[in-house]
């Protein structure tokens, strides 16, 4: 039995990891979007009728992506740290992992298919890097508060 499931703060340490990942994720992504992503992906599809609109199906459609990024970052880089130790580095490693795999094949996908530039995958790529190692830390940070090791 790891040490997750007996201290009595783990549901707490979670909660409130996803709570502060919730937020910093949602502030990240609409700052990444609207500053970087949106403007530059009007302009270099100019010619794709409404590229990168922001409307109320699109609203919903996107609280539904940071919902599902929230929960798979949290748990992934949770059960990382259970698994191989709680350690500043493994969140780091977890978070990295977890941005490859999501952020790193959405924008080479984009950029196959001459959807995105490389003007905006020198942008995006990093900013989103940057967001999921805040969530490894902040992961590792309740966790580390709360005891479990």
């Amino acid at each position: 039995m790891n040490n997750s499931t007996v201290n009595p703060h783990f549901k707490k340490a979670l909660w409130l990891a996803l709570l502060c990942n919730a937020i910093w994720i949602n502030a990240s992504e609409v700052f990444r979007y609207f500053v970087f992503v949106m403007p530059m992906m009007r302009e270099s599809l100019a010619g794709v009728a409404d590229v990168a609109p922001m409307s109320l199906p699109v609203f919903l459609i996107w609280g539904v992506w940071d919902t599902i990024l929230v929960c798979v970052v949290t748990g992934f880089i949770w059960i990382a740290l259970d698994y191989f130790g709680n350690k500043q580095k493994i969140a780091l490693l977890a978070g990295s992992g977890v941005w490859l795999a999501i952020f790193g094949i959405l924008w080479l996908g984009l950029f196959n298919m001459n959807l995105a530039t490389i003007e905006i995958l020198i942008i995006a790529l990093p900013l989103s890097w940057l967001e999921m190692i805040v969530a490894a830390l902040i992961v590792y940070h309740w966790r580390s508060k709360y005891g479990l090791h």
